[in-house]
This record gives structure tokens, C-alpha cells and sequence, in this order.
């Protein structure tokens, strides 16, 4: 197996790292595309075609690119855009010499068409449109990272997505202000945001952003046996459900089929189960949806608690998400970015005082002739002046004058005795 590093720095964000990781060509196998993707069957996800194959929802996928020429995508991409400055205006030429097959490995696992019948990779949404919107990564990149995602996001919106996959990560729990507002968008015009939740493989320990933010479904990876990923997954409080991060089927640019690891291909299995949900259930919100697949997983038997730091909620479950009889909620399960916004960025927000343009009233001050002066122990008193300072200085005057008297008279009388008689 190649190991794969996708990496690419982030301005004013730390690195940012897709959720990939190693590729290898597929085996030989009578039915080798069908025969590999082993999430079709235990994953409920062929049970859930008996009900909806995804058609009618609309899936935006933000990442490096979906190639035109592989056969799996002929039908499925119907619109996209560039936001790198660097890509096509369809979002249709990968992005990155490092990355360029990312965003069609990530599509391929959404909404990849088959090659026939039961020939070649397909998706978890077969029949749901897919909008392609490239993005890039690293110093040839003139456009902010932080503001590619931004314009993403509102494309997507403004373009009829129903589910936006974001299958990055940027290995640090805050996020840039800017996304408060984007992410908002996509809420308040009730998208499923999906996001994957990175690999401990390329680097991230943690749960980042946009993984943290409210409001988003995000996605840890699991191995064939169920298991949390070592290398292609990592933990935190804020992951929604999980799904297979390991031994994944992509489809790259060039047509190519190859096998990968990475919570970047568990994102967009379960970005796919949300389009089965909104085709079965067009009235459902996007709280709903996103209620409904936390709501049917299957709680990992390593779970010490639901939910839990490795697993959220559980494995997914794309039957029971789709046909399961789930209460309504009113609120999103996976937190209110409009709260958060509300407690943590209110202190940068909130308006600062007015002040009065005009006079300033003051209460009026007592007439002159009744106005008083606060007493001090070091001031004397009319009382301390009447009865004491002055009969003492009297004193004291009086005695002066009796000691020089008396110190004269003294004088003449030395200077008489010391005076020779004539």
C-alpha cells in the first residue's frame, strides 16, 4: 500500500488536511468494483434501494474537483464552479498536483453511476445529482482558504444543494468568523452540512473545524470489522454518527479505480444516506434528516456511552435512516451555530453604549449663605477659635512680653554694677 499525506496550508487557519489516505490499485475480482464496496450490504444501503435510490436531491461536493472523463459520473454531475482561482469554471478540472483525484474519489462514494447494470463503482445515491465545486490547497493558492470555503458554501446554497459534503479538515477546533455567517446560509436554507472528521494518520489528533462547528453532521471512520479507525479516524465531542473509512473504492481522474482509507470517504457514504433520507422524505427538514441517521445507527459494541468521543452515536444505518419510524424533533441534534454565535462572538458584536448628544442635568447647588463645608480634624472650628486659639494667643503674647521686660531689666542692672564710680 502507498501511504498518502494530503496536506496544504490554510491562511489564517492551521494546515489543512483532505481526510485521505492510501491508495492501492483494486484486485482482480470477477465483479472486483461491486465485490469490494462491502458497505453496500452491511451497512444497509442496498436495502435502502428498495426504496429510494436518491433521485430528486442534490449533492455539492466540496473538494478538488470531480473529473469529466470517468464513465461513473456521466448523468450525475449537473453544475459546479471553481472558487481557487486556479481551477475550470465548471468545477470540473482537479485542483492540486497532490490532491487532484481527492474530489473525485469523494463523489465516486456519493453518486457514482456504475459502468452497467451491476458493473463498476456506484454510489451510495446512485440516481442523486452531484454539483462539483474546486477548491485548493497550498501557497499557489491566491484565494484565503478560509474564503474559498465561504463562497463554496453560498454557491452551493444559491445552486440547489440539498446535502454540501466537506470531507477537509484544519486540525484546530475554531474556525475563521467569516464561516459563522456562510455556514448560517446553509442552515437557514436548510442544507445537511456533512463533514468528515479527519485521520490520525495525516496528522490530526483532534476533531477541527468545520468538524466543530454546530450544527454539522460529522463523520468518524470505522474498519471492515466496525472497529474506530487507528489511522483513519480521530475522536471528539462534536461526531455525529460513523461509517467505513478503510479499504474504500474510488474512482480517480483519469478513470482509474483504486482503494483508500480516510474519513474523507466516510463523509460522503454518509452524505449519500442523506440524500436517501430527503428522496424518501421530502418533507423532512434538514434537523430531521440529520435526526433520522444519528437516530437508527447502530451503537458500536466498543461504545462506552451514546454518544461517544470514537463513534457519536453509532454506525449508520441507511435502511432504518430511510424507513425507520423516527419522532420528530425541532431542533437540530447536532447543536445551533445561531446559539453559539449568540454566547461566544456576542462580545465582538454587541453595540457600544450611545451617549447623549445633549446639555448633561445636574441637581441645583444650595444658595450661598446656607452652604456648608465638610468638617476636618485638621481645620478649626468657630468653637476651637472663640474659646481656645484666642485666649491662647492672648496668653501667649502677655508672657512674651513680661519675659522681654524682665530679660531688659536684667541687662540694665549688669551693666550698672560693671560702670566705675566717679
Amino acid at each position: 500500500m502507498i501511504r498518502r499525506l494530503v496536506s496544504a496550508a490554510a491562511a489564517l487557519m492551521a494546515v489543512a488536511f483532505l481526510c485521505g489516505a492510501t491508495v492501492a490499485p483494486v484486485a482482480p475480482n470477477p465483479d472486483p468494483v461491486r465485490a469490494a464496496e462491502y458497505w453496500l450490504d452491511e451497512y444497509g444501503i442496498r436495502d435502502a434501494w428498495a426504496t429510494t435510490r436518491g433521485a430528486g436531491v442534490r449533492i455539492a461536493i466540496i473538494d478538488t474537483g470531480i473529473a469529466r472523463g470517468p464513465v461513473e459520473f456521466d448523468g450525475a454531475v449537473v453544475g459546479g464552479t471553481d472558487v481557487s482561482g486556479i481551477g475550470s469554471s465548471d468545477g470540473r478540472t482537479p485542483v492540486g498536483a497532490v490532491d487532484a483525484n481527492h474530489g473525485s474519489w469523494v463523489a465516486s462514494l456519493a453518486a457514482a453511476r456504475g459502468t452497467g447494470a451491476n458493473t463498476g463503482m456506484i454510489g451510495v445515491a446512485p440516481e442523486a445529482q452531484l454539483l462539483a465545486v474546486s477548491v485548493g490547497f497550498g501557497s499557489s493558492v491566491k484565494v484565503p482558504f478560509v474564503d474559498q470555503i465561504a463562497e463554496a458554501i453560498r454557491w452551493s446554497v444559491d445552486n440547489g444543494a440539498d446535502v454540501i459534503n466537506l470531507s477537509l479538515t484544519t486540525n484546530t477546533p475554531d474556525w475563521d468568523e467569516s464561516w459563522d455567517s456562510a455556514f448560517l446560509y446553509a442552515f437557514d436554507h436548510d442544507v445537511v452540512v456533512v463533514v468528515a472528521a479527519g485521520n490520525r494518520g495525516s496528522g490530526t489528533s483532534r476533531v477541527g473545524a468545520p468538524a466543530t462547528i454546530p450544527g454539522v453532521l460529522t463523520v468518524a471512520g470505522v474498519d471492515p470489522q466496525g472497529k474506530a479507525s487507528l489511522e483513519a479516524s480521530t475522536q471528539g465531542i462534536t461526531i455525529g454518527v460513523s461509517a467505513p473509512s478503510e479499504n474504500l473504492v474510488g474512482v480517480s481522474a483519469d478513470g482509474r479505480l483504486v482503494r483508500w482509507n480516510g474519513t474523507s470517504g466516510a463523509a460522503p457514504i454518509v452524505a449519500g444516506i442523506a440524500a436517501l433520507v430527503r428522496s424518501a422524505h421530502p418533507d423532512l427538514d434538514a434537523a430531521n434528516v440529520i435526526n433520522r441517521i444519528i437516530r437508527t445507527a447502530d451503537p458500536a459494541a466498543a461504545a462506552k456511552a451514546v454518544p461517544d468521543p470514537l463513534y457519536g452515536y453509532g454506525l449508520v444505518d441507511a435502511a432504518a435512516a430511510v424507513s425507520a419510524t423516527v419522532p420528530s424533533v425541532s431542533e437540530n441534534p447536532m447543536g445551533s451555530l445561531k446559539d453559539w454565535i449568540r454566547l461566544y462572538r456576542r462580545a465582538d458584536s454587541a453595540p457600544a453604549p450611545v451617549r447623549s448628544a445633549g446639555p448633561v442635568e445636574v441637581a441645583p447647588l444650595p444658595p450661598a449663605d446656607v452652604a456648608t463645608r465638610a468638617e476636618s480634624p485638621l481645620l478649626p472650628s468657630a468653637d476651637t477659635l472663640l474659646y481656645g486659639t484666642l485666649p491662647l494667643m492672648g496668653g501667649s503674647a502677655a508672657a512674651i512680653l513680661m519675659a522681654l521686660g524682665v530679660t531688659a531689666a536684667v541687662r540694665r542692672i549688669r551693666l550698672a554694677s560693671r560702670t566705675p564710680s566717679r
